[in-house]
């Protein structure tokens, strides 16, 4: 049996941690830019400042963020 590194068991409960708080996070943003799509001024100004929140902690890839606050600012123009 391999030998249990403290510092090995110490990044694993810590992946395990940051991964659970990614997915809340993640998932969050998801329905935000879900309900952007109705085209709500409101609703794509808070979907948009989540993207960005979510980029700036590295939980998603910043031209991601980028690409998607386009699609929803290009859906909110055309709904008008």
């Amino acid at each position: 049996m391999a030998k249990r590194i403290r510092s090995g068991l110490k990044r694993r409960r810590q992946s395990i941690r940051r991964g659970v708080r990614n997915q809340a996070a993640r998932s969050e943003v998801k329905t935000m830019v879900r309900k952007a799509r109705g085209g709500q001024a409101t609703a794509v100004k808070t979907a948009a400042k989540a993207l960005d929140k979510a980029a700036s902690k590295g939980i998603l890839h910043k031209n991601a963020a980028a690409r998607k606050k386009s699609r929803i600012m290009k859906a909110a123009a055309k709904s008008k």
